[in-house]
């Protein structure tokens, strides 16, 4: 198949190597990071120069990028490429309420739409081993399900257009909540005077075990605070879209504030662009 992809970094670029190994044709375009790029076109893919071009050479348009904000100015840019029968899917942690609104502008032009986020990192991309959620007509989930099995073991089918990120925000306010008991955790052990290496072998034959603390404790105990590859600033643009996505259904509490206050005081501290393994060092 003919898939353009936008958005070929981190998780990208294991998405796309993937592809490319099930000797699908990808075409890729250039962002501010050049070494993902010229390693999937080493592999294969092809680079094209604007986002028209990515479209019209495309049956299956895929976007990986970091905000609800940039996927629609991306949609905009590319709609004089796009033609009748072309798939999009979001693979991002969007807004289902502007997801919702994307895909009823572009049924308008003939064009589906799909959301597609993943569970999993950069590591579980590269090695095919994401969880995909995503949101389709059942018709369309049919056709782009065999794409996800390029990159992913576990794929479901969460239901209408929005069902995905509705899903993989719920996924990741559990997920930032843990990360934010694990640094406030530790950073107590520190000041108690407590072995962080004692503490954390211990909690792996515990309740506490979980791939959050592993990924996060394991290489801090050898001064390597970029275990979690999860930018903190990421991390609380998608707790806001939680909350904006809880309120609909009254779902608002004082844990999702506090856990929002943590995050929201790492971005003020600088910490925006750095993996949120870093709120350990608070």
């Amino acid at each position: 198949m003919r898939i353009g992809f936008i958005g070929a970094g981190l998780m990208g670029h294991g998405m796309v190597s993937n592809l490319l190994k099930h000797r699908h044709q990808v075409s890729v375009i250039a962002h501010r990071n050049r070494t993902p790029i010229d390693d999937l076109v080493s592999k294969g893919a092809t680079e094209v120069g604007t986002l028209q071009e990515l479209a019209l050479n495309s049956e299956v348009v895929f976007l990986c990028l970091s905000s609800s904000q940039i996927v629609a100015e991306t949609i905009s840019a590319i709609k004089p490429g796009l033609k009748q029968g072309q798939i999009i899917i979001d693979s991002g942690s969007s807004k289902p309420q502007s997801t919702r609104q994307l895909a009823g502008e572009l049924e308008a032009m003939g064009i589906a739409f799909a959301d597609a986020p993943m569970t999993g990192g950069p590591e579980q991309a590269t090695k095919a081993e994401l969880g995909v959620l995503c949101g389709a007509n059942p018709q369309i989930y049919e056709v782009i399900k065999p794409l996800f099995a390029c990159f992913a073991n576990t794929i479901r089918h969460m239901g209408p257009v929005g069902s995905g990120h509705a899903a993989k925000l719920i996924s990741n306010y559990l997920v930032t909540g843990m990360i934010a008991l694990v640094a406030e955790a530790f950073a107590t052990a520190r000041k108690a005077d407590i072995d962080w290496r004692d503490l954390y072998e211990a909690m792996l034959n515990g309740s506490g075990n979980s791939g959050v603390l592993r990924k996060m404790v394991a290489p801090a105990l050898e001064s390597d605070f970029e275990g979690y590859r999860f930018a903190t600033a990421n991390a609380l643009k998608d707790i806001g879209y939680f909350k904006e996505f809880a309120r609909e259904f009254g779902a608002t509490s004082q844990l999702i504030a506090a856990v929002e206050q943590v995050f929201s005081n790492a971005v003020s501290s600088g910490l925006a662009e750095e993996n949120v393994s870093h709120l350990l060092k608070s």
